[in-house]
């Protein structure tokens, strides 16, 4: 990502289309606690928000702060994830509450190197709380801002492979002063990408940024690097581990071994998704050869 000089034109102009344009999510809104925060950004790592909506409204139901979460049981908060997708998440959000009731009196910190401290929390995690729950100045890079700048200030359709430092230092440099003028760039910068400067099908007749966008200007000029191609689900381990889990889901009890086996048709497959769900510590094998979630 090109490193670009505080330009307060691009800022207006970013704000001023969130103002206008943004989606109403709760967790936006201005008295939204630090807890609630950092569950929806764990919850929208790889996860559309209308699939997320739901199991966000559920979780903060049954655990609104860090120490009712970290009374449940691992295999309680594994079980309400249900569908979203890569449930070792639940796990890293239970001993990320574990730890900040230990560590931090169920506070959530405000500081990012104790941000990064807790399980599962990493560079964008850490900032995106610090900024969004805290009112802190600091670049909060996720694919959509890479993008965003990328095309923008950069001139380029694509931003290249990540790098923490060179992102955090492109955001940065565009970033204002002003806490609150900062932290609205950096949620409006996400919307932006998110719902108009799409990696597929950008919008730039809608674009507030058409007019100085320098991607544009350069003619959109197509990527120099390899096209991804989108990865596919049916028929992958992926797909048996979310069957095998739906049916751990699904009950109270541990199940026998014969509940799990008629979910796949190729027993070294299932075998080989059950063997890394229980390395994951996402199912516990039983002396009596049953399964259950983690207690």
């Amino acid at each position: 990502m090109t490193t670009a000089p505080h330009d307060e034109s691009l800022v207006d102009t970013v704000t001023d289309w969130y103002a206008r344009a943004a989606r109403d999510l709760p967790w936006r809104s201005p008295d939204t606690p630090a807890w609630a925060v950092l569950v929806s950004e764990i919850m929208l790592q790889q996860t559309p928000v209308a699939r997320v909506l739901p199991a966000y409204h559920a979780w903060l139901a049954r655990w609104p702060t860090p120490a009712a979460l970290a009374a449940d049981s691992p295999g309680e908060a594994v079980r309400m994830w249900g569908k979203l997708g890569y449930p070792r998440r639940a796990l890293r959000l239970h001993e990320c509450a574990q730890a900040i009731v230990t560590r931090f009196g169920g506070h959530v910190p405000s500081d990012i190197a104790e941000l990064e401290s807790l399980p599962g929390i990493g560079a964008y995690t850490s900032r995106a709380v610090a900024v969004f729950a805290f009112g802190q100045r600091h670049p909060v890079v996720d694919t959509n801002v890479r993008r965003v700048v990328a095309r923008a200030v950069g001139g380029v359709a694509e931003p290249g492979p990540p790098s923490a430092t060179r992102d955090h230092a492109a955001v940065s440099a565009l970033l204002p002063d002003d806490l609150v003028r900062a932290a609205r760039f950096s949620i409006g910068l996400m919307e932006l990408g998110a719902l108009v400067c799409t990696a597929r099908a950008p919008r730039c007749d809608q674009c507030p940024l058409a007019g100085i966008c320098a991607w544009r200007s350069a003619g959109y000029p197509a990527s120099a690097g390899p096209s991804v191609r989108p990865q596919r689900f049916t028929g992958t381990d992926r797909q048996v581990r979310g069957l095998l889990m739906d049916v751990l889901r699904g009950t109270d009890e541990p199940v026998a071994r014969a509940a799990l086996d008629v979910v796949w048709h190729d027993p070294v497959q299932r075998d080989r998704a059950l063997d890394s769900l229980i390395v994951d510590g996402l199912i516990d094998p039983l002396p009596d050869g049953r399964f259950a979630l983690p207690s």
